[in-house]
């Protein structure tokens, strides 16, 4: 049986308003996230915002991190650090790899 969009963590499925209700934030917060590139989700042909719910969790992810009192400049800053740390974890689990199979 083929696997549906709906089991596709990154499939681009749901609108501005389906995330915001679902959320419980405004629209405009989604749409600012967009233009402070915190959460950029695809564009449908017509240019409507379309978000996975990958898209969906890195959105609550802001949210907590906003209603913790962060700005969204000291989000951005703390999800690229987050990211750097995940990047740097992989390296350091390839080269235990690496020195195991030796």
């Amino acid at each position: 049986m083929p696997s549906l969009p709906i089991d596709d963590r990154c499939a681009a499925l749901y609108t501005v308003g389906q995330v915001a209700d679902m959320l419980g934030v405004q629209q405009a917060f989604l749409r600012r996230l967009d233009t402070e590139a915190l959460v950029q989700p695809a564009r449908s042909a017509s240019g409507q915002r379309r978000y996975s719910r990958d898209d969906i969790g890195q959105v609550q992810r802001v949210t907590t991190l906003t209603n913790e009192g962060l700005t969204l400049a000291g989000i951005r800053r703390v999800l690229a650090l987050e990211a750097e740390l995940s990047a740097v974890r992989a390296e350091l689990a390839a080269e235990k790899s690496k020195q195991t199979a030796r």
